[in-house]
């Protein structure tokens, strides 16, 4: 009797909690909800191949950039200091560059100190049929621990806006 009222208790308690969570994501998402096929693999900026279903379980920043882009270049720092004050907790950013010239990439983003993964974007249809159209850059898309598309960003968001949406992710 009293294991089944323990047990009840813990049940609702973990309800509330999954509700509570579920309502904080419903507060920062965007864009309609959808989960997203990350089962495809891009190169790095090494040439190394990266699937992107391995990041299912992390909520991922993928942000859209290009080396010819000003506000990408403003953007990186901040990008930057995201990516190493939330990795532990299961927040990632994936750099895509949209550059046709590939060669152009690495040195880039050596010279900027990136400190997150950059994937090869150029030519691959799945990432805009996942998360186009691109209209301007930089372009992020917010994804939750599942798959599923939340925020989609066109511009500089404010690093205080993306703090909140983050938390709300984790």
């Amino acid at each position: 009797m009293i294991l089944t009222r323990i047990l009840t208790t813990l049940f609702i308690v973990a309800a509330l909690l999954a509700s509570v969570g579920a309502h904080a994501a419903d507060d920062v998402c965007n864009v309609t909800r959808r989960k997203v096929n990350l089962n495809f693999t891009v190169k790095d900026i090494n040439g190394k191949d990266v699937r992107l279903s391995q990041y299912k379980g992390q909520v991922v920043l993928l942000n859209f950039w290009a080396t010819w882009c000003g506000p990408c270049r403003r953007e990186i720092p901040s990008l930057m200091a995201l990516y190493g004050d939330y990795k532990d907790r299961g927040f990632v950013v994936l750099g895509v560059s949209v550059d046709k010239e590939v060669r152009l990439i690495k040195p880039y983003a050596r010279t900027m100190k990136m400190n997150y993964p950059v994937l090869i974007g150029a030519g691959r249809k799945e990432f805009s049929d996942l998360f186009g159209p691109f209209i301007g850059f930089p372009t992020s898309v917010m994804l939750e621990r599942d798959g599923t598309v939340c925020v989609k960003h066109v511009g500089l968001p404010s690093r205080s806006l993306l703090e909140q949406q983050i938390d709300a992710l984790l």
